[in-house]
């Protein structure tokens, strides 16, 4: 996505509702009073993910720590976010990170964490704020108490779903084939930020976009920098993992996307990429559902220095997962290198040495109209092409709807049989988002919570597919 770290700060600023700050009093000042409002926000089997909301009912606070105990021996903190925690016995603790130490005088924080369960309820008891009992709820939240998505799922009949239908894929010639080699052209979402939107990716949610929106596949935007897997790799690897399950369970397909922007250059992640992707493909080797995005939006950085970083990560994936097909970011934010001045003979003349790769194009259409289009077209008889990411507004992300450029660009796509991914399936107040502000914390994903790009991409999404 080709937005600012600020940009995206305000954008979550308005519409997040896990990312937050616990707290331990000022020297001069005591906890008067606290309130904790607990959600479980998923669950599976053997295990949980939780957000907690802190609001400060006293004086202001420079530093915290909140407690609170299990009822049951077999429920631990497995990783936490925007804190630091920890666990003895069945009380867990949360304590303030440097960056969070502060919450003023009737301020809320939010703060999550994901868990493991031998039990069929995680609703903690006896929440403390530096060591003052809150009040407030602790409860499942407005669904009530939440399942897996086996059993919450309805799954279309075998061979009906995109999964079932095409099994595992491959690059043939310039398309993306199923295992009967017909060729395949996929059409679904990317989530937004996960350490931003998380709570926007739940059973209902994903359920909307694989039965209503009939969605073949979800692109999960895993932010490496701005708050994401440079923060808290464990956690950021197991949400990843746990959607790309997510995925398979309702027949769809799951584009990991290492989602680097800032900086432009892929190599300055290379050794984060090479951990996280050989976390994920040892993980999922096995499914048929997982494609592999090793790099969103290069910028600022020359094609070989792209080409030099593809091919020393494809290899960490191919070590555990040979099959899998990989996509390789391009030059201009994978833009064939035209917002850069150039085109696609840079990678045509000096191809990744790597087989059963695709090659990133992204465009917003209000912003990037006939020369780009004019590009992906002749590009697409020379490289197989995969649209990862694409909005119907300018590249900022907001703006006016572009519904004559979206369809031009989504008819040119349906002819050539690239696959694409719209930014964004969720509730951010930007005019990029499928959903309405307030959508994901209401639990609403059906068409009256659909924003005007929304409904512009769901009738594109939703029509039959040819396979």
């Amino acid at each position: 996505m080709k937005r600012s770290t600020a940009a995206l700060a305000a954008a979550c600023a308005t519409t997040l509702g896990v990312t937050g700050v616990l707290l331990m009093p000022q020297a001069e000042a005591a906890v008067q009073g606290c309130r904790v409002d607990y959600t479980v926000t998923n669950q599976w089997q053997g295990g949980f993910q939780a957000g907690v909301k802190v609001t400060n009912l006293g004086d202001a606070l420079s530093g915290w720590s909140l407690r609170f105990t299990f009822p049951d021996a077999g429920q631990k903190v497995a990783q936490g976010w925007n804190a630091t925690w920890s666990q003895s016995g069945t009380t867990a603790t949360a304590t303030n990170t440097d960056w969070n130490r502060a919450l003023a005088s009737g301020a809320s924080a939010d703060l999550g964490f994901t868990g493991t369960t031998t039990g069929a309820n995680p609703v903690p008891s006896s929440f403390t704020l530096n060591g003052v009992t809150c009040t407030g709820t602790t409860g499942p939240g407005p669904t009530t108490t939440p399942t897996t998505p086996t059993t919450t799922t309805t799954t279309p009949p075998s061979g009906r779903t995109p999964l079932a239908a095409n099994g595992q894929l491959h690059v043939c010639g310039v398309h993306l084939c199923g295992e009967a080699n017909r060729v395949v052209q996929l059409r679904g979402m990317s989530t937004h930020g996960l350490q931003w939107f998380d709570g926007c990716y739940n059973t209902a949610s994903l359920d909307a976009l694989a039965n209503d929106w009939h969605a073949d596949l979800l692109r999960i935007a895993m932010y490496v920098q701005e708050q994401g897997y440079e923060t808290n790799p464990p956690w950021f690897t197991a949400r990843v993992n746990s959607l790309v399950d997510e995925a398979e369970q309702r027949g769809m397909y799951a584009v990991i996307d290492f989602h680097t922007l800032t900086p432009g250059d892929p190599n300055y992640n290379l050794d984060r990429a090479k951990t996280f992707f050989a976390s994920v493909a040892a993980r999922n080797a096995a499914k048929k559902n997982v494609i592999y995005e090793i790099a969103n939006e290069p910028n600022g950085v020359s094609w070989g220095a792209i080409k030099s970083y593809a091919e020393q990560v494809i290899p960490v994936i191919r070590a555990a997962d040979p099959d899998a097909v990989v996509i390789v970011g391009t030059r201009g934010w994978s833009s064939l290198g035209v917002s850069d001045g150039s085109n696609e003979t840079e990678i045509i003349n000096n191809p990744v040495n790597a087989a059963n790769i695709m090659y990133t194009f992204h465009f917003y259409a209000a912003s990037h109209k006939d020369n780009y289009r004019s590009t992906v077209s002749r590009a697409a008889t020379k490289l197989p092409l995969f649209v990862t990411e694409f909005g119907t507004v300018s590249a900022t992300g907001g703006g006016a709807i572009d519904q004559s450029s979206t369809t031009a660009w989504l008819d040119l796509l349906d002819q050539l049989k690239i696959g694409y991914a719209n930014w964004t399936y969720s509730d951010a107040n930007e005019s990029s988002a499928a959903l309405k502000p307030g959508s994901c914390a209401g639990g609403n994903y059906g068409s009256g919570a659909l924003t005007e790009s929304g409904s512009l991409v769901k009738s594109r999404v939703s029509t039959p597919d040819d396979f």
